[in-house]
């Protein structure tokens, strides 16, 4: 099997996207979107956060739990603190 070789060969090299006419284009394009975006729907985004602390509760309790091992964390503790008992 013939070894990967990268050469230079005919290609051009490669720029960065943000180097190129269009990379600073898109990103004031991107920035003047999100600003209109946050000033014209500013009230359906505020409408809505109350909600979303509603919805972060349960889930933070699902998520946080698995970080210990749940409510069944306990039982497993325990019988990994007679085993050491024992040696």
């Amino acid at each position: 099997m013939p070894a990967h070789e990268h050469s230079s060969g005919d290609k051009a090299p490669h720029r960065a996207f943000l180097a190129t006419a269009a990379g600073p284009v898109l990103i004031g394009f991107l920035a003047i979107a999100a600003f209109f975006l946050v000033t014209e729907h500013s009230a359906h985004l505020f409408g809505i956060l109350p909600w979303l602390l509603l919805a972060a509760c349960p889930l933070m309790h699902l998520f946080m739990h698995h970080g210990h091992g749940g409510h069944e964390g306990h039982r497993y503790r325990d019988a990994s603190d007679d085993r050491r008992s024992e040696a």
